[in-house]
């Protein structure tokens, strides 16, 4: 519809409406990322992590999944990832507070 009728009086509406849902699959893979961040189980919500970021990159979710991405890379000892997906989130989003938290855990760990 957005595509066919894009001056529509609709077209708005429904591009909010898709915006909004986008963000809430967003949401969903971040918390099933932080279920497996919570327990231990890295590999997996890296794999959660990377989907928001590359998939869902112009949602709300985008600054917190690569700082957990950042948290997940230095618990299992892979630095020059963890680096990169800081500093992608550092050019992106420096004014977000997970920035900041990506900072200190990086630094804490050199």
């Amino acid at each position: 519809m957005i595509e066919q009728y894009p001056d529509s009086d609709y077209a708005a509406s429904a591009m909010m409406k898709f915006d909004l849902a986008f963000d809430h699959l967003a949401g969903k893979e971040m918390e099933i990322g932080r279920y497996y961040l919570k327990r231990g189980n890295y590999t997996a919500a890296i794999n959660r992590f990377r989907v928001v970021v590359a998939d869902y990159q112009t949602t709300t979710h985008t600054p917190e999944a690569l700082m957990r991405l950042v948290e997940a890379y230095l618990a299992l000892g892979f630095t020059d990832d963890a680096q990169t997906a800081g500093a992608v989130l550092g050019y992106n989003y420096q004014s977000s507070p997970f920035y900041d938290d990506a900072y200190a855990l990086l630094t804490k760990a050199g």
